[in-house]
């Protein structure tokens, strides 16, 4: 008898160690995405350059790089900051605007009244991009600003004074990794706005043919006809076949242009359509592009994509537990965890595919096979909802991870415009190095960059809420568009 109750007592000890060690299963109620969803797109607005519009939001912004381009006679004034630097960096910049349109083509039913919210903040990018496309023949505008020089001061982008260097991909000096990401979203916001403004759509997709036989016909990799203005910063490192691969795809499916159907067909294998790579970001588009193309054999049937079908299940798979590919690591909390720099790149860029990959398979009944074992599109969907929560705070530190949401966030963020005064409450300049007393101060950012996801805690679960460390509390746009559509379909479920 006094063993069992011995063993009843270490029973409940153990379940009440595990208890605390476990997060409850409805963290987050679906007003609470609606919440995070509408802050996600809010944050976009705080990235603006140029002329900001009246109905601006964040009213701690002013206008900004109004004048870039104009020192090489083009118009390039708009578009966004990647990060809480003041440089346009293309590659990434095009890279959001497709995840941003992706996010709104799949999951614009649940966005309700944030979709116009979307359709702007995809707009304010693409606008840039056909300008950027179309200025001079033969030639692609990719970058305003030397990173080695902005980097060398913090300044709010209302008080630039670097220089505002303009960086361009010709038939000379080819980019086919820019160019063919550039197409991608012109291409996938052309859909997004087939509907609501067909004149501009069809710019839009025009543009992204022009575009993409640009980068197809000039092939090499931006990163050697640049060097060091874009590496190490946004170096091409997986190569520039991805983005040929993945923009035909969204050009493809933007136009249904059998064409393109016949370019994947034919360039797909060299393209990289067998690799199995598990990582989607700015850089590499490979599972992306695998799961882009799965819809049309889940679909259809269509032969010429089960390839990409099974390719997408490999894929997914890595990111399963308990499966016979399974390789992905989780942090102790359960976060996806693939970088220590800007680790939640990879987090939102994977939940976005896991719930994208899972609306597939469930409209068109089919199943994920691993091995010998099948899972479910409720599978995948429990897992990203996992990566959902712990990004909005439902994780070992118990912060929120996007700034703004729920009732500790970070205070600390790596961002210039954030961390300094506003221009309408300080309104003289603050010079390149006076601006490091900002950078360096243990006060909380005087402005709060609401929606902006951060870089993350470490493989450890440890987060330093520390400005000088930009591995973990800098924000992205590429981190926070593909969040965009995860944090949309969870506002919608019940």
């Amino acid at each position: 008898m006094a063993q069992a109750t011995m063993v009843t007592t270490l029973l409940r000890s153990f379940l009440i160690i595990l208890c605390s060690l476990c997060f409850p299963c409805s963290a987050f109620t679906s007003q609470d995405y609606a919440d995070a969803l509408e802050k996600s797109i809010l944050f976009f607005e705080g990235q603006r350059s140029g002329k900001l519009p009246s109905n601006q939001r964040l009213t701690w912004r002013g206008d900004s790089g109004l004048s870039d381009g104009s020192t090489y006679h083009v118009n390039l004034v708009g578009g966004y900051y990647d990060a809480g630097d003041n440089v346009k960096f293309g590659l990434p910049m095009a890279f959001t605007t497709t995840m941003l349109a992706w996010s709104v083509i799949e999951f614009a039913g649940s966005m309700e009244n944030q979709i116009e919210n979307a359709k702007v903040a995809i707009r304010w990018s693409t606008d840039y991009l056909i300008k950027a496309s179309t200025a001079t023949p033969g030639t692609l505008y990719v970058q305003v600003g030397d990173p080695n020089i902005d980097h060398r001061c913090w300044e709010r982008p209302e008080d630039m004074d670097t220089p505002r260097n303009v960086y361009k991909v010709t038939t000379q000096k080819p980019g086919s990794d820019v160019a063919a990401e550039t197409a991608a979203a012109l291409a996938a916001a052309s859909i997004v706005f087939k509907d609501s403004d067909p004149t501009y759509s069809t710019t839009l997709l025009h543009t992204a043919m022009t575009v993409f036989d640009f980068a197809d016909r000039y092939r090499g990799s931006y990163s050697d006809s640049l060097g060091s203005v874009v590496c190490p910063f946004y170096c091409s490192y997986s190569g520039y076949q991805d983005e040929l691969l993945w923009g035909a795809s969204w050009i493809h499916r933007a136009s249904q242009n059998n064409s393109y159907l016949a370019y994947i067909n034919s360039n797909g294998q060299t393209l990289g359509a067998e690799d199995d790579d598990y990582s989607f970001s700015w850089d590499d588009k490979r599972p992306g592009t695998k799961i882009l193309l799965s819809k049309g054999f889940l679909e259809k049937n269509a032969a010429e994509f089960e390839l990409y079908k099974t390719h997408s299940d490999n894929y997914i798979c890595s990111l399963i537990p308990g499966t016979s590919s399974f390789q992905a690591q989780y942090t102790p909390g359960g976060l996806f965890y693939k970088a220590s720099e800007s680790n939640m790149q990879y987090v939102t860029t994977t939940t976005f595919l896991l719930v994208t990959y899972a609306k597939y398979l469930k409209s068109n009944g089919g199943v994920t096979k691993c091995g010998g074992s099948t899972v479910t599109a409720e599978s995948l969907v429990a897992q990203a909802k996992k990566q959902v929560d712990y990004i909005l705070g439902d994780n070992p530190a118990k912060t929120s991870y996007m700034v703004g949401f729920g009732s500790r966030y970070p205070q600390h963020v790596h961002h210039r415009g954030s961390s300094s005064p506003s221009i309408h409450t300080h309104q003289s300049r603050i010079s390149c190095n006076d601006g490091f007393h900002y950078l360096y101060s243990a006060s909380p950012n005087p402005n709060v960059l609401v929606g902006a996801i951060i870089g993350g805690p470490d493989r450890s679960d440890h987060f330093s809420d520390d400005r000088n460390n930009y591995q973990q509390s800098e924000p992205a746009t590429y981190i926070n568009a593909p969040f965009v559509g995860a944090v949309a379909f969870f506002s919608a479920q019940n």
